[in-house]
């Protein structure tokens, strides 16, 4: 993993409607980054979903959710570039350790065109 402590501001930061927010750690490995990003798609999508009718607890699972994969994606926390690749590696670790104990996965459903049904050969 490259050491990343000498990037630029350029490099750690977008400017979106005229707000600094903070890049996501270009260190992270693809695979890594769409389980995150993925996580975080889900969380937002519940984040606007439970605000039109919350059950209670929802909303801030959502939010737990977001939170927990934008600190996954070096987003939020502590700055990825302050970080040495051990603790960034151990940083979505975490993240994804909590985000799939949260949303565990479903089992696979067997696809239905493979299923024999009563009458077939």
């Amino acid at each position: 993993m490259p050491d990343l402590s000498g990037t630029t501001d350029d490099e750690r930061f977008f400017l979106h409607s005229g707000r600094r927010w903070r890049k996501t750690d270009p260190s992270l490995p693809d695979v890594v980054r769409a389980r995150l990003m993925s996580h975080l798609g889900r969380g937002r999508s519940g984040v606007r979903t439970s605000a039109k009718g919350d059950d209670g607890a929802a909303l801030p699972r959502a939010r737990r959710t977001v939170q927990l994969a934008k600190e996954g994606l070096g987003e939020r926390g502590t700055p990825w570039w302050d970080q040495t690749p051990a603790e960034r590696t151990a940083r979505w670790t975490a993240a994804l350790d909590e985000l799939d104990a949260l949303h565990p996965k479903r089992p696979e459903r067997s696809d239905s065109r493979s299923r024999k049904h009563p009458g077939d050969a």
